[in-house]
C-alpha cells in the first residue's frame, strides 16, 4: 500500500473512532423519559446515566497515556473499542444494574479515546493538526447529533424500545474496529515518538498554571455540554414540546455545531493566540442560554443553533490546546489526559446537579442559571489557556 492510501486509511480510522465518542451518550438524553419509567429511577438517578460516564472518564484519563506508551496508541485504542462494544451490548439488557454496568463499560472506553486520539493527530499529522482536529470533531459531533435525532424514532417507530435504540450503537462501534484492526500491525511512528518525548525533560503539569487553565477550560465546556445533553429534551417536553421534537432539538444543537467545528481549529491554528475566538464563545452561549430562559417554543430552534455554535467553538478550542500547548505528542497525551481527568470530574456532577436543582425548585430557571454561571467561568480561564505559550515555559 502507497503512503497516500495508508494516510487516507489513518484518517477514516480516526474518524470512525471519532464517531463512537458522543453518540453512546448523546443517545440516552431523549430516552430519558422512557428509561425513567421502565426502572423506576428518580429524575436524579436518571442526570447519573450521563454522570457515569464522566466519572468513568476522569478515572481512567491519567492512565490511557501510560498504557499507549508500554502497549502502543494503537493496540490501546483497539482494545477500547472492544470494550466499548461490550458496554453497549451490556447497557441495553433488562435491569437497572446492566445499564449501569454497561455505561460505566461505556465511560472507561470512549475516556481512552478522549486522551489518545489528540496525541495520535500530534504525533502522525504535526503540520495539520488544526485540520485533523476539525475532521474527528465533525465526525464525532455528527454521530452524536444523529443519535439525538433518531433515537425516538428508533425506540418507537420501529418498536425496538429504549434498549434496542440503545443497542443499535454497537453497529457502529464494530465498524471502527474492523476498520482500526490493520493498525495493530504498527506504523513505527510510536517509538520514534516516544524516543524523541524521552530525550526531552518530562514537564510537570500538575503545578503548569496553563495546563490547569486548559484543564478548566476543558471541564467547563464539557459541564455545559453534558446537562444540555441530559436535559435539553426534558425542558422542552417541560414546555409543550413532544417527546421526538425534544430530542431532534437537541439533534439540531450538534448539527449546528458541525460546520464550526471543522472551521474553527484550523482558523486557531493559524493564530498566534485564541482569545479572540474565547470571547466569541462566550457571547454566543451566554445569548444561547439566556434565550432559553424565554417561555417559547418557537424560538428553541434559534437557541439551539447558537448554543451548539458556542459549543462548537469551545470544544474545538479544548481539543486543539491540547497540541498547541505542547511540543510533543507525549505531552499533548499527559495534558489531554490531566484536562479529562479533572475537567470530567468537574463536568460529572453537571447533570446530576441539573436534575437535582429541578427536583428542589420544580423549575428549570435555577438549573439554567448555572450554565450561564460556568460561561463566565468559560471566559476567565479561556484567556489564559489561549496564550501563545507551552505548558513546560517558565
Amino acid at each position: 500500500m502507497n503512503i497516500t492510501n495508508r494516510r487516507w486509511l489513518i484518517v477514516l480510522g480516526i474518524m470512525l473512532v471519532a464517531a463512537n465518542q458522543r453518540a453512546p451518550i448523546t443517545s440516552v438524553g431523549p430516552l430519558i423519559s422512557d428509561i425513567r419509567a421502565s426502572t423506576g429511577i428518580s429524575n436524579t438517578v436518571a442526570g447519573m446515566l450521563t454522570t457515569v460516564p464522566l466519572l468513568a472518564f476522569a478515572l481512567l484519563s491519567p492512565f490511557a497515556a501510560r498504557l499507549a506508551r508500554r502497549f502502543s496508541t494503537e493496540r490501546v485504542i483497539f482494545t477500547a473499542l472492544i470494550v466499548l462494544l461490550l458496554g453497549t451490548c451490556c447497557r441495553s439488557l433488562n435491569g437497572a444494574g446492566q445499564l449501569f454496568a454497561g455505561t460505566i463499560l461505556i465511560g472507561l472506553a470512549i475516556s481512552v479515546c478522549n486522551v489518545l486520539i489528540p496525541s495520535l493527530v500530534k504525533r502522525d499529522f504535526a503540520k495539520q493538526v488544526g485540520l485533523m482536529t476539525g475532521v474527528y470533531s465533525v465526525s464525532m459531533n455528527l454521530c452524536g447529533a444523529l443519535a439525538s435525532g433518531i433515537s425516538i424514532p428508533l425506540a418507537r417507530g420501529t418498536g425496538l424500545g429504549w434498549q434496542g435504540a440503545l443497542a443499535c450503537w454497537s453497529l457502529l462501534t464494530v465498524l471502527a474496529i474492523i476498520f482500526w484492526s490493520p493498525r495493530l500491525r504498527g506504523t513505527g511512528l510510536e517509538a520514534a515518538t516516544t524516543s524523541s518525548a524521552a530525550a526531552r525533560k518530562k514537564p510537570n503539569l500538575w503545578r503548569s498554571g496553563l495546563a490547569w487553565q486548559v484543564t478548566a477550560f476543558m471541564g467547563l465546556q464539557s459541564l455545559i455540554f453534558y446537562m444540555l445533553a441530559a436535559w435539553l429534551p426534558e425542558i422542552l417536553v417541560s414546555r409543550g414540546m413532544s417527546q421526538g421534537a425534544g430530542g431532534w432539538m437537541l439533534s439540531l444543537l450538534q448539527l449546528s455545531m458541525l460546520p464550526f467545528t471543522l472551521i474553527v481549529p484550523i482558523l486557531a491554528g493559524r493564530m498566534r493566540n485564541q482569545k479572540p475566538l474565547v470571547l466569541l464563545t462566550v457571547i454566543l452561549y451566554i445569548i444561547g442560554i439566556g434565550g432559553l430562559f424565554i417561555n417559547s417554543n418557537a424560538l428553541v430552534p434559534l437557541w439551539a443553533v447558537i448554543i451548539g455554535i458556542a459549543g462548537a467553538f469551545s470544544f474545538t478550542l479544548a481539543m486543539i490546546f491540547f497540541s498547541l500547548r505542547t511540543r510533543t505528542a507525549h505531552e499533548a497525551a499527559e495534558l489531554s489526559g490531566m484536562a479529562q481527568t479533572v475537567g470530567y470530574i468537574m463536568a460529572a456532577i453537571g447533570p446530576m446537579l441539573f436534575g437535582w436543582l429541578h427536583d428542589m425548585t420544580h423549575g428549570w430557571d435555577l438549573p439554567l442559571m448555572l450554565l450561564i454561571v460556568a460561561s463566565v467561568f468559560i471566559f476567565i480561564f479561556g484567556v489564559g489557556a489561549a496564550r501563545d505559550r507551552f505548558v513546560d515555559s517558565v
